[in-house]
């Protein structure tokens, strides 16, 4: 449970991190070039925010993991601490 704790919260950390980025940069889309490399990163990555959403999935696996590991904690007791690994 300790390493999906701290999992989760470095992966919402770069969410977080991210969604700031996204708040505080302006990017102006009418300067942009179709040849230039840059501007084509730009677009297809920064301002389509795909980096924000993939965070935010991974994130939401992360809360279901750990309430399924919760779950199996819960309902058997002996076969998790047999079993699971808790520590590093």
């Amino acid at each position: 449970m300790n390493m999906l704790m701290v999992y989760q919260s470095v992966i919402d950390m770069c969410a977080s991190f991210f969604t700031l980025l996204t708040a505080v940069v302006e990017v102006d889309g009418t300067r942009m070039s179709p040849d230039s490399s840059w501007d084509q990163f730009v677009c297809h990555v920064w301002l389509a925010r795909q980096q924000i959403w993939y965070f935010l999935n991974i994130s939401t696996y992360g809360i279901v993991i750990m309430a399924f590991d919760r779950y199996t904690a819960v309902i058997c007791p002996a076969w998790y601490k047999c079993n699971v690994r808790t520590t590093m």
